[in-house]
């Protein structure tokens, strides 16, 4: 009797390990194969779907199988280790079944014992109900699980792109942190959004520039869609949302809700159509209106008047904002004025040089010491590590121990070195960086005026989070960075913070020109 075996397992851990109870690779090849030795059977084939669920009939090794099967009905039986590893819902066992009938081909489980009788196909359509039953009730206590951690603020799934799955604690606690080297540029992807003044398929550009795209295969860029998904996942803000439901999350947030938020009104109002793409002018994205707080958008009415208009108000029809039009040449004008007015004099800039020095020192031997203490902290747990392994050796401790501390070991050591690397980096790039800052804000007057439209723009974005516009007089919202710099003049603010600062734009350092 000429037989094929069918094997299955339903994740890769599963594929990998070689367990005792049945659902490894192994150990069901084992059983089936000395099932049919026993009946003195003939092995013809053998068909393996490693890490694919049986919830659907579309499995490569099965679709394969019956495929030949149909081909060259020469197979007397097809040999399984137990129901299940066939199918777990009734409709696909029914259809399989018939595929094998036709065939002349009989099903036989190595645990479960069908007879080719009335009371056998009534004992075999119940194993079949009762591996649905199981797998539709496993799928609902999983989704229980699922939803009771995410109410504990954890994050049961892949952690979205910027930031990483660890284990963390001596209870080996899943969690999720921010990615060191990633999660920068997807910041900054969201900042470059929110202004208005780039696509998605810019955005995509830009990551992949950074190395960040798809990696199966040849690199190549993330799609559009999953682009657009982070952009639209609150997750980055702390929130965690499940099933149209936001819970808090325990994770560190990446972004301010009020950059998200300004991502999300440039996706709507592209997925709308209200953005006028063929009127563009360097002010948009950073030009607001000062009574409600709604964008400002540009029109040319009677197609030669240039206005900017609160959206807010036009979409209301002024029930939520009462702010007129205004004539784009006068925002212009207070714009440029407000720029000169900023512009540090020569000897402010050497007074912020000399306290940013100063500074500096003190951070320097801040890290110093900081860098003195991951150190130790990095040979003390190689020391732990070490220890670890003799007590195993010396059988003091058991093997999940072992390998609960070892992950444990290992997450403190990565987060310890990562953080040695950001160190190192952190002043020099701080140091360049505000250096950068104070030449572009030492002729920031005479830069702008002599700016073309593009990097107009660039300097918008860089100095101004947001311009508030009232009848024509604006007021401004610095970004960070030149928050620090034109208030340090005034002894408000610190320059060198406790992380320093990231670049506003990777255009800074070509500012200096103003052409």
């Amino acid at each position: 009797m000429k037989c094929i075996i069918y094997l299955r397992v339903s994740t890769k851990e599963q594929a990998q390990t070689n367990d005792q109870e049945g659902y490894s690779i192994s150990a069901q090849r084992k059983a089936c194969t000395a099932y049919i030795r026993d009946k003195g059977w003939e092995i013809v084939d053998e068909f393996t779907d490693r890490g694919e669920s049986a919830r659907s009939a579309r499995r490569p090794q099965l679709q394969e199988m019956l495929s030949r099967i149909r081909k060259e009905k020469d197979v007397d039986a097809v040999v399984v280790h137990k129901i299940d590893r066939l199918a777990r819902n009734l409709e696909d066992h029914v259809a399989i079944k018939a595929i094998l009938t036709k065939a002349g081909t009989s099903l036989v489980s190595v645990v479960e014992n069908i007879e080719d009788t009335a009371s056998g196909k009534l004992v075999e359509g119940i194993h079949a109900i009762v591996a649905e039953f199981y797998s539709a009730n496993l799928a609902t206590e999983v989704q229980k699980g699922m939803l009771e951690k995410i109410k504990q603020g954890g994050w049961p799934h892949q952690a979205p792109i910027g930031y990483t799955n660890v284990r963390e604690g001596t209870r080996n606690i899943a969690t999720v942190v921010i990615d060191p080297v990633i999660s920068p540029h997807i910041k900054e992807a969201f900042k470059l959004y929110g202004t208005g003044n780039y696509s998605l398929d810019d955005i995509n550009d830009f990551l992949f520039d950074k190395g960040i795209g798809n990696t199966r295969g040849k690199p190549k860029p993330l799609s559009q869609d999953t682009v657009r998904n982070f952009l639209k996942n609150p997750f980055y803000t702390g929130v965690m949302r499940y099933k149209g439901v936001d819970y808090p999350g325990e994770h560190k947030p990446l972004i301010t809700k009020q950059l998200f938020q300004k991502v999300q009104d440039q996706l709507n109002d592209r997925q709308s159509g209200i953005k006028m793409r063929k009127h563009p002018h360097y002010l948009k994205g950073s030009v607001y209106c000062a009574e409600c707080g709604g964008r400002l958008s540009y029109i040319l009415a009677k197609g030669k008047y240039p206005y900017f208009y609160c959206l807010r108000q036009y979409k209301s029809r002024g029930k939520e904002c009462s702010a007129k039009y205004v004539d784009v040449a006068t925002v212009e004008k207070a714009v440029e004025e407000y720029y000169k007015d900023i512009q540090l004099t020569k000897e402010v800039a050497d007074n912020l040089v000399d306290r940013f020095n100063e500074e500096l020192v003190s951070k320097q031997s801040t890290n110093a010491m900081e860098e003195q203490f991951l150190g130790k902290r990095i040979a003390k747990l190689a020391d732990e590590r070490l220890s670890l392994l003799q007590a195993f050796y010396a059988k003091a401790i058991s093997i999940d121990l072992l390998k609960i501390e070892q992950d444990r070991i290992a997450s403190e050591m990565a987060s310890s070195e990562d953080r040695l690397v950001v160190i190192h980096a952190q002043l020099d790039q701080l140091r360049s960086v505000l250096d950068r800052a104070i030449a572009v804000a030492s002729r920031c007057g005479m830069g702008y005026m002599r700016a073309k439209p593009q990097k107009r723009r660039l300097f918008n974005q860089a100095f101004f989070d947001k311009i508030l516009v009232r009848n024509g007089e604006i007021d401004v919202e610095y970004t960070d960075l030149f928050h620090a710099l034109l208030s340090k003049s005034s002894n408000e603010t610190s320059l060198v913070g406790d992380t320093g600062f990231e670049p506003v734009t990777p255009s800074l350092s070509s500012w200096c020109s103003p052409n």
